[in-house]
């Protein structure tokens, strides 16, 4: 959009089918960054009823193009990853050829001999292979010729297009399969389970929203935001083996792990705080100093049995009150010693006690 801008153009072009995702994306994007200009699709208006007449016109207008008869696929290639739709793919039982794919070797034919690599993050961000720094585009290059040495990222998919359609694709992304796994080893250590679950359930969303074309959308920076904000502790290197198709994590440190060695530990030493896995929960909240909600300070949670509340009727997690007063229940409270917190220092007389303790 910036060299329409600077050439002085009127109109701009892509050469995406009237079937697929791509043509979405193209056109949300130039309707976004510059409305005012004409979009013209050759495939959509010209009189090219499908790919032979394409491949057609592009020799007859001596236009470059990769498509042959033998080789009729549809091919796309960015930083990441490089995908193959068409001709015998379009078959979703026939086997992709040999001699399709471009990035990666076969994994029969990738090196008898793994290789380790480490893949240094900053908040989230890959910075360094083997502790040395590239930018993110020669870092990604990097790891797309390790990848692909052996083997890794190939993907064969079934995916559900905007249009409605089912699309059988094969992509080649090695660099990305690296990636993927090395940050999911380094979160592991350095997010917060809830935020880790969070985040997790919108992915799904956050994905559905650039898959379709709306990077530009107020919801999708919305998402951002706090995908950036969840990255911020995502610091720590991965170390990862490439062998023949498949990258495995071997190991992953950070410097301001929540992983706490001395209380998983299976040895002397490493007993679970009094009152069990129930105690545990706190663990993961700020210090009781930092701890305030609305200028109130929130009380430590006294971990006890649940019991049916003699004036709302429900089992309640006695600690789920504390702090809150009646605001979590407007009848909790009513009649029990300590109002306030929700707190139980005894049972209150017809209260029926509940032998488990909440999960």
């Amino acid at each position: 959009m910036e060299v329409a801008r600077r050439t002085g153009a009127d109109a701009v072009s892509h050469g995406a089918t009237g079937k697929g995702n791509d043509q979405v994306r193209f056109e949300l994007t130039y309707q976004a960054l510059a409305p005012d200009l004409k979009i013209i699709v050759p495939w959509r208006e010209w009189d090219l009823a499908g790919r032979a007449e394409c491949v057609a016109f592009a020799e007859k207008h001596g236009i470059p193009v990769p498509v042959t008869v033998e080789k009729p696929y549809s091919s796309d290639r960015n930083l990441l990853h490089i995908s193959f739709e068409g001709g015998i793919l379009e078959d979703p039982w026939a086997e992709p050829p040999a001699d399709m794919f471009v990035l990666t070797a076969s994994p029969e034919a990738a090196p008898d001999k793994p290789q380790y690599v480490e893949i240094d993050f900053e908040h989230g961000d890959p910075v360094a292979v083997d502790g040395a720094g590239f930018s993110p585009a020669n870092l990604l290059a990097r790891l797309n010729g390790l990848g692909g040495e052996h083997g890794i990222g190939r993907v064969d998919l079934v995916e559900n297009r905007y249009v409605g359609l089912k699309s059988r694709g094969v992509y080649e992304t090695p660099g990305g399969a690296i990636l993927r796994a090395a940050h999911q080893a380094v979160e592991s250590l350095t997010l917060d389970r809830e935020v880790m679950h969070l985040r997790d359930s919108l992915m799904p969303r956050y994905a559905e929203l650039v898959y379709y074309g709306y990077w530009y959308a107020p919801e999708r920076q919305v998402l951002q935001k706090l995908i950036d904000a969840a990255q911020q502790p995502v610091t720590g290197t991965a170390r990862l083996k490439l062998y023949k198709g498949n990258v495995t994590v071997v190991g992953r440190r950070a410097p301001k792990s929540l992983y706490q060695p001395s209380l998983v530990t299976f040895e002397a030493g490493g007993r679970l705080p009094a009152g069990g896995r129930h105690r545990l929960h706190p663990l993961k909240r700020p210090a009781p100093e930092d701890r305030r909600q609305a200028g109130r300070e929130v009380r430590d949670i006294d971990y006890r049995p649940v019991a049916r509340c003699r004036v709302c009727g429900h089992f309640q997690n006695l600690a789920s009150h504390a702090g809150l007063g009646q605001t979590a229940c407007e009848a909790w409270g009513a009649g029990l010693p300590e109002p306030r917190t929700g707190l139980l220092t005894s049972w209150p007389p017809g209260a029926q006690k509940e032998q488990n303790f909440v999960k």
